[in-house]
């Protein structure tokens, strides 16, 4: 059995529209939601062994903020990355480790979420993360798997979901 976490950057910094997308940090909410979702994150209790993470900025500052402690393995292919290129980079970093924690962006990691998860697994927290996952979401699925070269669609269940909004009512959704 491996422990796969997934965590969406922190709410990211629009103030100057020059900036490259890549190159965007975060904002106010950002910064508040990172740290809340952090000091969740520790709090679960998971000792993670590895975070790999996007090279992006804004994943990069969610990580200082929200887990200082953690020293991230930055792949520039996270970056915006697919199902099959989330998987490959994970096999290629994971190593012999039981728990790893993958930081980066949307749709990639949504659609993580539902490419591990059968049918036969979906549950009320499946549903919430299906509907949507929002920044600084974070997600835990247990895998069905004795190594990571075995990951592979399906093959897990997801056990934990949690966004800010979730432990701090004033960072969701801003009322029209």
């Amino acid at each position: 059995m491996k422990t796969l976490g997934l965590l969406r950057h922190a709410k990211s910094d629009w103030d100057d529209i020059g900036t490259r997308d890549f190159d965007r940090g975060l904002n106010d909410r950002g910064r508040k939601g990172a740290k809340l979702i952090g000091r969740h994150i520790v709090e679960h209790g998971i000792e993670w062994d590895m975070l790999i993470a996007s090279s992006a900025e804004r994943v990069q500052r969610t990580i200082e903020v929200a887990l200082p402690a953690l020293t991230p393995v930055l792949d520039k292919r996270l970056y915006l990355a697919s199902v099959d290129t989330i998987i490959e980079v994970i096999q290629e970093h994971a190593g012999d480790q039981d728990s790893i924690l993958i930081s980066g962006h949307n749709p990639g990691l949504q659609e993580m979420l539902f490419a591990m998860v059968p049918p036969a697994e979906e549950n009320t927290m499946f549903d919430a993360a299906a509907t949507k996952f929002p920044t600084a979401s974070f997600a835990v699925l247990q895998l069905n798997i004795q190594d990571w070269s075995e990951i592979q669609k399906d093959t897990g269940k997801l056990v934990h979901f949690k966004r800010p909004r979730d432990l701090d009512p004033q960072l969701g959704p801003k009322e029209s």
